[in-house]
């Protein structure tokens, strides 16, 4: 028989029919295969982990497949060593079976950084400074000098520190600043109803110090406004340069501190005021 009449013959057709088929069945099995190993169409939402320690995880990882790695660490004085600050994916992403879940957590020790050189910069050029190496600004301490707010000398911990020492991130540096020549008084800023982030802000920018700070309804931040301050403040009060402000903290919640604003600043105009 001819390879033509071969091609043509009803033995041809029937293998040819045959191995199609046989090549249909195998992409539809490997099709089938890799929906199941896959999970196709599956989606488990993922937890929030944050606030956990990674040794706790084990459970998550058996019931829905999900593989844990720890890929970085950042200190963070006010949350536990150890513990997860952030995870890649988010909170209640949808994700497939065995999906590897990244995790940040809270270093046991503080990062170091090198000690910049701040004398001769500004109060506002340092506290810029600063806060790029993760440092913050102390105990500020005035000296006669030409140049108003000018860095003199920086310390740590009561001590000189030079360029290039190794600190913990977080730390205070106090600075030893000038008083310029145009005299050490200060115009004492007005408080009330403020937060203690804007507070440290202003009185920083007033070359203030913070003295003692009290919350007489715990400390919550997020809900804490000033009610009191002392020295108090009146119109066209000052204080020296470096003068200690001590602070009451109340909730706002128990607190209505825009009517308690309203009356002050009323009061204040009457008469010299008494502390708030």
């Amino acid at each position: 028989m001819s390879l033509l009449d071969f091609l043509k013959s009803r033995t041809f057709f029937k293998h040819l029919l045959l191995a199609f088929g046989l090549v249909l069945a195998t992409i539809f099995l490997i099709i089938l295969s890799l929906k199941y190993y896959t999970h196709h169409g599956q989606a488990f939402t993922v937890p929030d982990f944050t606030g956990m320690q990674p040794d706790e995880l084990g459970e998550y990882a058996k019931d829905n497949g999900f593989e844990f790695e720890v890929v970085d660490s950042v200190y963070d004085a006010k949350r536990p060593k150890g513990s997860i600050i952030s995870q890649d994916p988010y909170p209640n992403a949808k994700v497939k079976h065995s999906r590897t879940i990244y995790l940040t957590v809270v270093s046991a020790e503080a990062e170091k950084v090198s000690m910049p050189n701040l004398i001769d910069l500004s109060l506002r050029q340092t506290t810029s400074l600063l806060e790029t190496y993760g440092l913050q600004v102390g105990t500020l301490e005035y000296k006669p000098d030409i140049a108003k707010n000018a860095v003199l000398e920086q310390k740590y911990k009561g001590n000189q520190i030079g360029v290039g020492e190794f600190v913990k991130k977080g730390s205070r540096i106090d600075l030893v600043l000038g008083k310029g020549t145009g005299g050490d008084l200060m115009m004492m800023p007005f408080l009330l109803g403020k937060k203690q982030s804007e507070v440290m802000k202003i009185l920083r920018e007033s070359s203030l110090n913070i003295g003692s700070e009290i919350f007489e309804d715990g400390k919550d931040t997020v809900h804490a406004r000033v009610y009191r301050q002392t020295p108090a403040y009146f119109p066209g009060k000052t204080v020296n340069m470096g003068q200690t402000i001590d602070i009451w903290y109340r909730s706002d919640k128990k607190v209505n501190f825009k009517e308690l604003i309203r009356n002050y600043k009323y009061d204040s105009t009457t008469e010299e005021s008494s502390d708030f």
